[in-house]
């Protein structure tokens, strides 16, 4: 590893980091493909031992979900997110002069 430092360079990498076998555009087809990165959970991850376990289980739930489906809830319509829900309770809790006094 050659590690010339010049004293005038003015970026911030570090002189451990080496990237002589790194690949241009190694990742460049696959990003354009639109695949997906999530990221689990440490508790998460150890239940799984590869993406193709996380996969199938995301399938089973996803049959699960679409079979159990209560009559009484429609999926084509918006369930509003729960921080949302949150508000509006944390506001109707809340006196009106305070809520005036911020408006």
């Amino acid at each position: 590893m050659d590690q010339h430092v010049h004293q005038n360079d003015n970026d911030e990498m570090r002189p451990e980091y080496d990237f002589s076998r790194g690949v241009r555009g190694k990742h460049y087809e696959a990003y354009r493909a639109g695949t997906n990165v999530v990221f689990l959970d440490p508790d998460v991850a150890q239940a799984f031992a590869d993406s193709a376990s996380v996969n199938q289980a995301l399938r089973l739930l996803l049959q699960l979900a679409r079979t159990n489906v209560p009559s009484d809830i429609h999926p084509e319509e918006p369930v509003p997110p729960k921080n949302r829900a949150r508000r509006r309770a944390q506001r109707a809790t809340k006196p009106k002069s305070v809520r005036a006094a911020r408006a």
